[in-house]
């Protein structure tokens, strides 16, 4: 007697494959909702982000520029250094120090362009010399045939001198100055300056 075997209804057949659910493309051809990646939806975040940034940076642009004008108009002025009328005879770069008589020192009084200038009325040479930066009046007197250069001790680029009447600081003063130069050379070149000019009457 033959038997028959019973299939049983649980088991499937292994040469089937899966059913999956269908895609959402097929509910959009039925009208459904497409479904929206999450990316894209980040994208459309963040272009939507850039182009609020870019328009409140243009309209903060186009606030800032704004145009006052001035309440007060200021005219140019031409400062006059009292040199208008003056020739400059030599010039050159040095270092100036006076003589503390009370303290028994040198103090330095300024660094800055030594200038040997000459009246064009009178012709009368004056020393004038400017502090770097500040142009303050260090030096301000007249090349006298009286003021005689002497060799400062130890240097052979700077040289002394007593000037009885110095106005850099106000009234006429009297000062003994050492000036000091950059090179051998430049303190020669002094020298015969102050030389020649302390002759001119």
């Amino acid at each position: 007697m033959s038997e028959k075997i019973a299939s049983n209804p649980a088991e499937k057949p292994t040469n089937e494959s899966t059913q999956k659910p269908p895609s959402a493309a097929v509910f959009s051809m039925f009208g459904g909702k497409k479904e929206v990646k999450k990316e894209e939806v980040k994208e459309e975040k963040e272009d939507a982000g850039d182009d609020k940034k870019a328009k409140a940076e243009t309209e903060e642009e186009e606030e800032t520029d704004v145009h006052f004008e001035p309440i007060v108009h200021l005219e140019k002025v031409d400062v006059k250094t009292n040199e208008e009328n003056e020739e400059v005879l030599h010039k050159v770069r040095a270092k100036l120090f006076r003589f503390d008589a009370e303290n028994k020192e040198w103090k330095e009084r300024g660094t800055g362009d030594c200038k040997f200038l000459q009246n064009k009325e009178t012709k009368k040479v004056r020393l004038l010399m400017r502090r770097d930066k500040t142009l303050k009046v260090c030096a301000n007197h007249i090349i006298s045939p009286e003021y005689q250069l002497k060799p400062n001790v130890g240097s052979d680029r700077s040289w002394v001198y007593t000037c009885t009447a110095d106005v850099a600081e106000g009234p006429a003063e009297a000062f003994t100055f050492a000036i000091r130069f950059g090179n051998k050379e430049n303190a020669d070149k002094f020298k015969e300056e102050f030389e020649k000019d302390s002759k001119i009457k």
